[in-house]
């Protein structure tokens, strides 16, 4: 089978595997590469066998043993749990400014908590078990990745730019990490942690505390992380605004980019960055291929927020859950959420960091909404 991708990549090799949204060759080096259907844009098939001839080379008599040894072996396929993640073993190394999370003994992510420079907690050099990497290089590479914004996309990130009237997004205010509540841990082969942050004003004032209960899990095709996040009005009302940059931020590897190939998909059916820009959806979804591997990454928004998110996507690789910004989004009048004295407000954002093109994203997003952070704490 010959494929020609959308991005203008040629890939020829034996067809190994089809659904209705992948297909599967082998390649002649031996490497297996999956493709996404929705990237395809020629396909071919000829009717010639991968196999060389053997009737010049071997006698009728050899090719028979030859056979008859062939089907003493037995073909076992390998799940693709197995070929992404192992066995699914998350551990996390404690350093003074991050944490080094890998899975069965590979770095797949950095949890930074201390950064002069991007001031509030975010994961960076997101990649799967297999070595694909998924969120762009923190910092970019130069000559490799588009270097805009380097201290406001590091990877994966809460930011808000309107709390109160102060900017936390392109920080001029600080999300400031103050504790770990509860260090990171294993239970029930997912890893979870927790942590405290005050939001601290450009004047150095304290606006209030916030405090996160993370949940990294393993799954068929990659690994998931869950983040809550909970406003704390301890001493003062806040009020978040209406802007495009206000929610859960992504910023993908540089070839996962639409501008690069890549494809945005909503769970409303609507692709790319320009249609999905504005419009309400539980989940997007941004794949493309890396390393000749179909990959992705899949933002949800949870069904226990105070509101369904907008999203702010663009073609060269940000795309935002945005439960805030009505007007911004062009959804409806000006929002304004306030929080008063004494109360609190939590949002739940996850996101699946995958391989492959086979596994039901409806599926996901209903795991995510049954998963409790609080349960797996205790």
């Amino acid at each position: 089978v010959k494929v020609l991708t959308d991005a203008g990549e040629i890939f020829s090799g034996v067809l190994l595997e089809e659904s209705g949204l992948s297909l599967s060759l082998g390649m002649s080096t031996g490497e297996r590469v999956d493709i996404p259907k929705v990237l395809i844009e020629e396909r071919s098939s000829h009717p010639v066998s991968a196999m060389p001839d053997m009737s010049e080379v071997l006698s009728a008599e050899q090719v028979a043993d030859l056979a008859a040894y062939l089907l003493t072996l037995a073909v076992v396929d390998v799940p693709l749990a197995s070929r992404s993640s192992g066995d699914g073993r998350f551990s996390a190394e404690h350093l003074s400014d991050r944490l080094i999370i890998k899975l069965d003994e590979r770095p797949v992510a950095e949890f930074v908590f201390e950064d002069s420079e991007v001031r509030r907690p975010y994961f960076s050099n997101i990649r799967l078990s297999g070595g694909q990497k998924l969120t762009r290089n923190h910092p970019p590479q130069e000559g490799v990745d588009a270097t805009d914004h380097a201290g406001l996309h590091p990877g994966v990130w809460l930011g808000f730019g309107d709390i109160s009237g102060h900017d936390f997004w392109r920080s001029k205010g600080e999300i400031r990490h103050l504790q770990f509540r509860s260090e990171p841990r294993v239970v029930d082969g997912q890893l979870t942690f927790a942590t405290e942050c005050l939001l601290v004003t450009q004047q150095g004032e304290p606006l209030c505390r916030m405090t996160n209960q993370f949940v990294l899990s393993p799954r068929a095709s990659g690994w998931f992380l869950m983040w809550d996040a909970t406003f704390h009005a301890d001493t003062q009302p806040i009020v978040f605004g209406d802007q495009e940059e206000m929610g859960f931020g992504v910023r993908v590897a540089t070839p996962l980019t639409e501008k690069n190939g890549g494809r945005i998909v909503s769970s409303g059916g609507l692709q790319t960055a320009q249609a999905t820009w504005g419009q309400a959806a539980s989940w997007c979804d941004y794949s493309g291929m890396v390393d000749g591997r179909a990959v992705g990454i899949t933002i949800m928004s949870g069904k226990e927020n105070f509101r369904e998110s907008w999203w702010h996507n663009r073609d060269y690789g940000l795309f935002v859950a945005n439960p805030f910004g009505r007007q911004a989004m062009r959804q409806g009048k000006k929002s304004s959420v306030e929080l008063p004295v004494g109360e609190s407000l939590t949002l739940r954002f996850g996101s699946l960091f995958h391989e492959g093109g086979d596994h039901d994203l409806e599926s996901e997003f209903e795991w995510f909404t049954g998963l409790s952070a609080a349960e797996i704490a205790d």
